[in-house]
């Protein structure tokens, strides 16, 4: 009797055993399947977001056109694109910064060619979408390289130019906004990098407080461009 307790007592151990193992077994599967299902949700997230940030930040509908810079003139000029990505432009260049009423494009173009971001919107866009214009042209990029300006019969309610690109915009809030920014303005494209978009020489009055400058006489003299102090070219980069 005390040997067939004693084996009975080894054979219930045994199985308490064998069904220990199967539990734990089955724990370390569950831990490791959920483990692992964590990490391809996970994955899968953040694959999502980096396919929907680049999606939306992408630089795919911009047009570009090839203008060489330095075509000073003192006449009108009749451009390709609406609003100017490049071309004959004024001596003058357009003081950096954001104006409620129509500019010059010919000023404009020249600050282009200067390195300046040139947003344009439609005179009739809501306040609350201008509103928002003015905080992205506020905060993002270089404040002395950014020019915005309304301009009647745009083909989009909002266009972002440099000098030779442009992108048309819908809607203020776009993230490809500040995504162009970033890319194009003092980009690689830019005739005259460093060059400075304010000075005493530049134009700070909007196209219906002042003609186009005519041209100087003998005695006068042509603005002076110089590079801006926060903005020489290496600073570019």
């Amino acid at each position: 009797m005390t040997k067939e307790k004693a084996q009975a007592r080894r054979e219930n151990l045994q199985k308490l055993r064998a069904e220990q193992k199967r539990k734990q077994r089955r724990a370390a599967l569950l831990m490791w399947g959920t483990g692992g299902l964590i990490i391809v949700v996970l994955v899968g997230v953040v694959g999502f977001y980096l396919v929907n940030q680049a999606r939306q930040t992408s630089l795919d509908a911009v047009t570009s056109a090839k203008y060489e810079g330095s075509q000073h003139v003192w006449n009108a000029v009749t451009y390709k694109e609406t609003p100017p990505v490049g071309g004959q432009h004024n001596n003058y260049w357009q003081q950096c910064a954001i104006y409620d009423k129509p500019i010059h494009p010919e000023h404009a173009v020249h600050s282009m060619e200067h390195g300046a971001i040139w947003i344009t919107y439609r005179p009739d866009l809501p306040k609350a979408q201008v509103d928002k214009l003015k905080e992205i042209a506020s905060s993002t990029g270089q404040q002395d390289y950014m020019l915005m300006s309304p301009f009647p019969n745009l083909p989009s309610p909002v266009v972002v130019s440099s000098w030779n690109h442009q992108l048309k915009l819908t809607d203020p809030a776009d993230p490809k906004l500040g995504a162009f920014i970033k890319r194009y303005q003092n980009g690689p494209d830019t005739p005259e990098p460093g060059a400075t978009c304010g000075g005493n020489d530049a134009i700070t009055t909007t196209a219906d407080q002042a003609p186009l400058p005519p041209e100087p006489t003998n005695q006068q003299q042509a603005p002076m461009e110089t590079l801006a102090p926060s903005a020489s070219p290496s600073q570019q980069q």
